[in-house]
């Protein structure tokens, strides 16, 4: 009997740093599989690109403030020079507060001065990001969802055919709806695309209220704190329309592209950009670009954004 015990206890004795290292292996497992289920974090630096959003939410109880500015052409015949490449003139100018409801929702407000007829813009927006890419690719891709509603503060006109001969509240308002799906495809390269529909309660005589476009863009970081990102975006509008349009103001509608540097300074994210776009707000830029780069009808412009946190006990 003694003999057994004896065996028994040296078979456990012996058995111990293999049980030991299996559970350490299991650990191991259990931990990788842990990790590659995680979200995949940071696809984007900022909210916004140059032209268009993207998937990044505000963390809950945090704002996010931000100011977008564009100059005027930098070549062309109302650039060069004479007008300081642009720097004489402004576009548009956009002033935003985002807070952060909870990690994935964000709602906001801005004002911004418009770059076509219609001016002094108020918009109120929020952004629902409920889909999360995983380090195992289960999931992909991520996915938001943004909406705004931006209203026109400017005088009617009396011009009946004008775009801002409103007959009341209603027809001042321009709503935006787009899906953003993103994808982080390495440490250093993230690109979303971004099905928009654009609907404008009232427009000039024989222009279109509805319009759908894709929106696309990118970011390749460069180094630690610099990235390079550009986005384009394609309405698809009705051609008879589109030309009807375009003879009466004697102007051509242009796509909006935009290219430009990413640096990240702290609690500052800031973007220097150059785009054909005049406005900033999608509600514009989609359906009213009339300036080209190949005519010089670009500008240079900035964008600064500073995070607040107002959370408590807010962990490091």
């Amino acid at each position: 009997m003694k003999l057994l015990y004896l065996k028994i206890v040296t078979a456990i004795v012996l058995t111990m740093p293999l049980l030991s290292f299996a559970q350490e292996d299991l650990d191991k497992l259990i931990e990788l599989e842990t990790n590659n289920s995680e979200k995949i974090l940071a696809t984007f630096k900022s909210g916004n690109l140059i032209n268009i959003k993207t998937t990044e939410t505000i963390h809950k109880n945090e704002m996010d403030f931000r100011v977008d500015h564009r100059f005027g052409d930098l070549a062309g015949r109302a650039g060069g020079v004479k007008n300081f490449f642009g720097m004489d003139h402004s576009t548009d100018i956009r002033i935003g507060f985002d807070y952060g409801l909870f990690d994935n929702v964000t709602v906001g407000i801005a004002r911004a001065k418009g770059a076509t007829a219609a001016t002094q813009l108020y918009e109120m927006n929020v952004k629902y990001r409920f889909l999360d890419q995983t380090q195992d690719n289960v999931r992909p891709i991520s996915i938001a969802f943004f909406a705004s509603t931006t209203a026109a503060a400017v005088g009617t006109s009396n011009d009946p055919v004008s775009p801002i001969s409103y007959g009341g509240f209603g027809d001042r308002l321009t709503y935006i709806s787009q899906f953003i799906i993103a994808r982080k495809f390495s440490p250093s390269f993230s690109f979303a695309i971004l099905p928009t529909y654009t609907h404008r309660n009232y427009t000039a005589f024989g222009d279109q209220n509805s319009v759908f476009a894709i929106g696309a863009g990118g970011r390749l970081k460069i180094s630690k704190r610099m990235a390079v990102v550009a986005d384009y975006f394609l309405p698809f509008r009705n051609q008879e329309k589109k030309q009807y349009i375009e003879e009466v103001n004697q102007q051509k509608f242009y796509n909006a592209l935009g290219v430009g540097l990413e640096l990240e300074t702290g609690g500052h994210i800031f973007h220097l950009n150059f785009t054909n776009a005049t406005a900033v707000q999608e509600s514009q830029f989609i359906t009213e670009t009339t300036s080209t780069w190949t005519k010089g009808q670009f500008r240079w412009g900035f964008s600064i954004a500073r995070r607040f946190s107002f959370a408590k006990n807010k962990e490091k």
